[in-house]
């Protein structure tokens, strides 16, 4: 598959928004699959869904934000994003943050519509869940290292497995990268007063993938996504906290296959359409299948 190729994009009229992107795989692929980050995130840790994905034949685009105060202008920058590649539909699959934001992006195109289906991985559709929509205002004024104190607040603390350490620890470095108008932009689109109008968007084939162990979401907002989206497609993880295509890439990545194999032979498919083996995916369903009895036992 052709080499990830990593591009930095100026949509707005403000030299200051930039977007970074990797795009991989064939670019014949007009609908292919975009990954938003959440708050801490950055474009590269997607990576290994960028590598696995992209070796199975899939067009995966990983996302990095500019920096943008409100949905609307990030919806709006989003929409301009995907006019300059050309990109009429296509898949998203948002963690936290990235979940919420490629929602508000189906709703604010749902007239003429622009996401074909979405992967919601420890997401939320409501932003008061937080209990910051009063701070949300705020965030502009704090010095970075009081940002990053914040996001590391929802970082999973106590004994953890090697993959998980090392997810956490990855994404501790990233947050370093981020400057304070990043972090501060983020926050505010993370706790500003918000919520996702489900009737809008009503009609997109939705997964929703969590995991049982400890991670920044309540049960309360996991209960509520599932209320929203009552025919969505479920992904449960067991572990994977709120990393989990760090941590758990392999099965996010096959969760991944399972929700894109409904578009396989359709215009809308992510996949490059000499690479769709079914059999490979029966085979990978029945081994996730084993992995998780294993588990239990």
């Amino acid at each position: 598959s052709p080499v990830p190729l990593f591009f930095q994009i100026i949509v707005d009229d403000d030299d200051s928004k930039v977007w970074s992107l990797y795009d991989a795989g064939p670019r014949s692929i007009r609908c292919p699959l975009i990954l938003l980050p959440p708050v801490s995130g950055t474009a590269d840790v997607f990576f290994q869904q960028i590598l696995a994905l992209t070796g199975w034949g899939y067009r995966v685009i990983a996302l990095q934000y500019p920096v943008y105060w409100d949905h609307l202008e990030f919806c709006d920058g989003f929409r301009k994003l995907l006019d300059h590649l050309q990109l009429d539909k296509v898949h998203l699959f948002g963690a936290s943050l990235g979940g919420f934001l490629a929602q508000k992006f189906a709703e604010y195109t749902h007239k003429s519509p622009r996401v074909q289906s979405l992967i919601l991985c420890n997401s939320f559709s409501d932003t008061s869940i937080f209990n910051q929509t009063w701070t949300a205002n705020s965030f502009w004024l704090m010095p970075a290292f009081m940002l990053k104190k914040i996001v590391l607040g929802n970082f999973a603390s106590g004994p953890l497995d090697p993959e998980m350490a090392d997810g956490i620890d990855f994404m501790v470095d990233r947050l370093e990268s981020l400057g304070q108008s990043e972090l501060a932009s983020r926050l505010t689109l993370n706790c500003q007063n918000s919520y996702v109008e489900p009737h809008k968007i009503r009609d997109i084939p939705v997964t929703i993938m969590d995991v049982f162990d400890q991670s920044a979401l309540s049960t309360e907002a996991k209960e509520e996504m599932y209320k929203l989206y009552p025919n969505a497609r479920r992904a449960h993880l067991k572990t994977g906290g709120n990393f989990p295509y760090l941590c758990r890439s392999a099965e996010v990545n096959l969760y991944i296959q399972i929700h894109l194999l409904q578009f396989h032979g359709t215009r809308y498919a992510a996949i490059d359409p000499s690479m769709v083996s079914a059999e490979e995916l029966e085979v990978q369903k029945i081994s996730l299948h084993a992995s998780n009895e294993q588990e239990e036992q």
